[in-house]
């Protein structure tokens, strides 16, 4: 009787984590679409201050106190329970991510979108490294084959650049851009993994509501992090002079920030929680699988050109995907069983 009780609960505990799972993909594939367009939207239409647009990546971690809140209301835990050692350590990444932040906004400021797509989609195996190196991912012959073929697609743009480039871009701000889009790539790929062996050295036992948590400390350090960077640059002084100037309008500026805070916020939210429930190679998956979709979408509200370049390091990509996603079908334990 105990026996069939213990396997009913895992059966629980197995069905609300494929449920979470789930949600935060969804949550991951509203923000990877979203993130980069509004991100863009905000330079296209007259919108200059990198630091500021880096700060937005992060300073929309507030939002995330409403499900601490119902977690504390519906279980009486701490409102805030991770340790010493878990805060030090998110607070470190944290920094790190205010890096990348700014390593991609300044790169998406002189490139398109569809392009900065492109050239994240290094980002799958540049994780699987990371990922065998940090966490002891196992690597196959469709990884390795992946990784080529997407290092090879985003390379296909950098020797094509002199044809994609924005309007009031030079060519030196263009290659600037790519080299920044591609080291913030490196970092937040690397980033990734290393959340991933952070949970799984935690000494205390994580919970989603821990995770979120995480990503509070986070946010909460690249926004301090960002912050400095606009005080240096100025930002606060410009940016009500930047708003009226704005090719929407004053109000839609402000629209714009609020909602770019948001969207990268349910983001970082959807990402961290596929690591948590899945890992973070499958992380990487999920954000190459929307890659078309950003393609279509920047072509759509942008006009941007989808050029023969961007069409074969599109399809180099795909190529990459589905050779990683069949290496990882052929090793899945069900698939062996056969």
């Amino acid at each position: 009787m105990e026996e069939d009780e213990e396997v009913s609960e895992q059966q629980k505990r197995k069905k609300s984590k494929r449920v979470l799972l789930t949600i935060n993909c969804l949550l991951l594939c509203l923000g990877i679409t979203g993130g980069p367009l509004i991100t863009r939207l905000y330079f296209v239409d007259g919108g200059h201050r990198v630091w500021f647009n880096t700060c937005l990546h992060s300073t929309g971690f507030p939002i995330l106190l409403l499900p601490l809140i119902i977690s504390y209301v519906r279980t009486r835990k701490p409102f805030f329970s991770i340790n010493s050692r878990l805060l030090l350590a998110s607070g470190v990444i944290g920094v790190v991510l205010g890096v990348e932040d700014y390593l991609y906004a300044s790169g998406l400021a002189n490139l398109p979108a569809s392009t900065s797509s492109l050239i994240l989609s290094t980002e799958l195996g540049l994780t699987a490294v990371f990922a065998f190196l940090l966490v002891r991912q196992k690597f196959t012959p469709f990884s390795i084959n992946a990784i080529v073929l997407l290092t090879v697609g985003a390379g296909v743009l950098a020797l094509h650049s002199s044809g994609d480039l924005p309007k009031g871009v030079s060519t030196r701000q263009y290659v600037s851009g790519f080299v920044r889009t591609l080291a913030s790539s490196v970092l937040y790929s690397f980033l990734t993994p290393l959340l991933e062996l952070l949970y799984s050295k935690s000494k205390q036992p994580l919970t989603y509501s821990m995770v979120i948590q995480v990503q509070v400390v986070m946010s909460f350090t690249a926004t301090v992090f960002c912050t400095i960077g606009m005080l240096i640059n100025n930002d606060f002084k410009v940016m009500g002079r930047e708003a009226r100037e704005f090719g929407l309008g004053e109000t839609k500026y402000y629209v714009v920030a609020v909602c770019t805070a948001i969207i990268w916020q349910i983001y970082l939210l959807g990402a961290i929680g596929v690591i948590f429930c899945a890992s973070s190679l499958f992380t990487g998956v999920i954000t190459t699988v929307m890659l078309p979709v950003n393609e279509v979408l920047a072509v759509i509200f942008f006009r941007e050109n989808f050029t023969a370049e961007k069409g074969v390091s599109l399809v180099l990509s795909l190529w990459g995907f589905l050779s990683y996603f069949y290496g990882e079908y052929n090793s899945s334990p069900e698939r062996e069983a056969k």
